[in-house]
């Protein structure tokens, strides 16, 4: 199967978000991509600073920007995940930071709101995030068994783990990683080791411009680089054969021989 992964800046206007997003839409699927997998809240840049509510921006499930997303994944018949702002009834200033697959028929089958905010390198998104509170299930594909993480989730293993436990043959992490020291040395070490220790395919996909630092990227489950970009605005497709996780658990054999009973006391 191929993944894309559209490494984009995101505008403060969310139409020009949506014609962006339809547009590589359409590259996606003419490179023959069974799934295209844009950013975390890439339906809006919303700058820390701004006088602007998240709330005010936020959309539902049913609202504008999924309807926009379910027509052109039911027009392409392909597969999509995006982040998007997500309003929660009563909330006048915070919203929720939530990835949405859709399938290639452009029904949603699954929402995932981000549940460990980035709370870290002094900036505070519990102050405009609402957390999550469900915990962590996988996808069922016709292509695999997908696992969703969001950003800074990236940097708990045990979010992972339990993903890949529960039968994850992909983490996917749509992202808005910030630039900073150490932080793209940070993000691609993660990846590495994200990929290595649960042997399995990981798909990061960043935002770039505005703060963030793009690198997005591709590791096969023995850690191996299989499709990267740099610090442009760019889509990158990667081959991904499941029976490549078979090969490598016969040589790494890592979840077999856990011994779970001394781990948590």
């Amino acid at each position: 199967m191929k993944i894309a992964t559209a490494q984009l800046t995101a505008d403060r206007n969310k139409d020009v978000n949506l014609a962006k997003a339809v547009k590589y839409i359409a590259k996606a699927k003419e490179s023959g991509a069974d799934l295209i997998v844009f950013p975390e809240i890439f339906m809006a840049f919303v700058p820390a600073r701004a006088t602007t509510y998240l709330a005010d921006v936020a959309e539902p499930l049913d609202g504008n920007f999924v309807t926009r997303m379910k027509e052109a994944a039911r027009k392409h018949q392909i597969n999509i995940i995006f982040g998007m702002y997500e309003t929660k009834p009563g909330e006048k200033e915070r919203a929720y930071n939530t990835i949405v697959f859709l399938d290639r028929s452009g029904n949603l089958v699954k929402s995932y709101q981000k549940t460990h905010l980035y709370d870290a390198f002094t900036t505070k998104e519990s102050n405009r995030v609402i957390p999550g509170d469900a915990s962590f299930g996988v996808v069922e594909t016709d292509f695999g068994t997908i696992g969703l993480m969001i950003c800074y989730e990236l940097r708990f293993p045990e979010i992972a783990r339990s993903l890949v436990l529960q039968g994850a043959d992909i983490l996917i992490i749509p992202t808005a990683w910030v630039t900073g020291d150490m932080k793209e040395f940070h993000w691609k070490t993660l990846l590495k080791a994200r990929a290595i220790e649960n042997t399995v395919f990981v798909v990061g996909a960043n935002q770039i411009g505005n703060i963030y630092s793009g690198s997005s990227t591709t590791i096969d489950p023995m850690g191996v680089e299989i499709a990267s970009a740099g610090e442009e605005e760019i889509l990158i497709i990667a081959e991904v054969d499941l029976e490549r996780i078979k090969r490598v658990r016969a040589k790494l054999p890592c979840i077999e021989n856990r011994r779970p009973e001394f781990y948590y006391k």
